[in-house]
């Protein structure tokens, strides 16, 4: 494997461990919130009891959220100096206002956790909306850097790579930045929810004959597939609009994403299928008609550029649309679920009184961990689908990357670790809620009712 392959191999491992984390601390913030803000108008101690065992987990999420984030950003100097090179002198202003919304959500947290019993309803609340604040403050700072790479803007560079006429903001407030940081924010989102629904569904089928918890984690079902519905669907609804800022800004990763080779009108809409790297055909694909020439740019006659009309060695890698469809298709399963989940609640439990029947449960279970490869694949085809551009346009991943040796060693090692650190964060998430049962928290809160 040479140099550049395992530069991105070792970053793109480092930070697929690291953006789980990153994800779940603003998902499972706002259902925090939200859960203060139901106990507050319901005056319900079970949502004040979800919101006390979900910020434990928050707390330990945080926790390795923190170290992982560290070594992102040291990864960044020491395997991509030459990028780091020009975003020194572009778009540092985002990397720089990111640690005082860390700050912001550390301080928070902390005060929300040590203090919260001290607090009156309205501060308690204030304070996890501040953690929820900090932590989708941050992923959208952090993203405002990526958007920039796949649409640069704020700076110019003469033909020996000296950097000129730069505008900081300009660079902030690249053309994606608006589109990206939106479907971040609500992605995530949709990924703690599912979280949560994952764990009630499971906690609901193993609680069935004890009434007061399965009544508990029924109302946590609820309160996360309501709110997973909801961004499921902003989530979906944002690809609208990322089609058309490719379509606008990047048509090669469109046309990658796509498997479109020729350039036309009326162009189709392809899901599944795989592109023939020999004939640049794209086979077995389910095509509808029209559909994607509509989605770039709300016409059905909308010119959509195919790879025939770029240089072959700018063409992103063929993958790129397996990534693509399988980003939208666990989106678009995910959606689906939650939808069935809430229907089932209407009609059968809230009407008729009934239990959700196991084989529904089981596919919920399933939700949480779909939603973070739904994220992780997402991330991947944003970055394989800038290939080989690091920063769109000017400069390629070849000269960007570090050209040190013996990277494998410490790939293989740092891998260890975040093995490791899965296994340390399941273990003691098992661990404290072995010690604190849900049962001891019902007693506590009666006693002080």
């Amino acid at each position: 494997m040479d140099t550049v392959t395992l530069a991105r191999a070792f970053f793109g491992t480092s930070l697929a461990f690291h953006i789980i984390f990153a994800t779940l601390g603003i998902g499972l913030s706002a259902m925090v919130f939200l859960s203060e803000v139901i106990h507050k108008w319901k005056n319900d101690n079970d949502y004040a009891i979800m919101a006390k065992r979900w910020t434990k987990t928050v707390a330990i999420l945080l926790g390795v959220a923190i170290p992982s984030g560290t070594i992102v950003a040291v990864q960044l100097s020491l395997l991509w100096p030459g990028f780091m090179k020009i975003v020194g002198q572009v778009i540092s202003v985002p990397f720089q206002i990111e640690i005082f919304a860390f700050f912001l959500e550390a301080l928070a947290l902390s005060i929300y956790v040590y203090a919260a019993d001290r607090l009156r309803p309205s501060m308690r609340v204030l304070a996890v909306l501040l953690v929820h604040i900090g932590a989708a403050a941050s992923a959208v700072l952090i993203t405002s850097a990526n958007s920039w790479m796949n649409t640069p803007a704020g700076f110019d560079m003469r033909p020996d790579g000296t950097v000129y006429n730069v505008a900081p903001w300009k660079a902030f407030f690249n053309p994606s930045f608006w589109d990206a940081a939106y479907h971040v924010v609500v992605s995530a989102l949709m990924t703690g929810s599912f979280a949560v629904v994952s764990v009630a569904a499971y906690k609901l089928l193993k609680a069935r004959e004890r009434k007061k918890e399965a009544s508990f984690h029924k109302k946590a079902l609820l309160l996360s597939l309501t709110v997973a519905f909801l961004m499921s669907l902003l989530t979906a609804v944002s690809g609208h609009g990322a089609a058309q800022n490719l379509h606008q800004y990047s048509p090669e990763k469109l046309a990658a994403a796509e498997g479109l080779f020729k350039t036309q009108r009326y162009a189709p809409l392809a899901i599944g299928g795989v592109v023939d790297p020999q004939t640049h055909d794209l086979k077995f694909a389910v095509e509808i008609p029209y559909f994607l020439s509509f989605l770039a740019g709300n016409r059905f006659d909308t010119e959509v550029k195919g790879l025939y009309d770029f240089p072959e060695e700018t063409w992103p890698p063929f993958y790129t649309h397996v990534l693509f469809d399988t980003m939208v298709g666990i989106g678009m399963l995910l959606l689906l679920l939650a939808a069935t989940g809430l229907y089932y609640w209407w009609n059968h439990v809230r009407k008729r009184g009934k239990p959700f029947p196991p084989w529904l449960l089981w596919t919920l279970v399933l939700s949480g961990p779909l939603s973070m490869l739904g994220i992780e694949f997402g991330w991947i085809f944003s970055c394989s689908g800038r290939q080989p551009w690091t920063i769109y346009g000017y400069q390629k991943t070849v000269e960007a990357a570090t050209r040190a040796e013996h990277l494998g060693v410490l790939f293989v090692l740092f891998t260890s670790v975040y093995l490791l650190l899965c296994v340390m964060v399941v273990i003691v998430l098992r661990s404290y809620f072995k010690r604190n049962p849900l049962k001891k928290d019902f007693d506590r809160f009666a006693a002080y009712s």
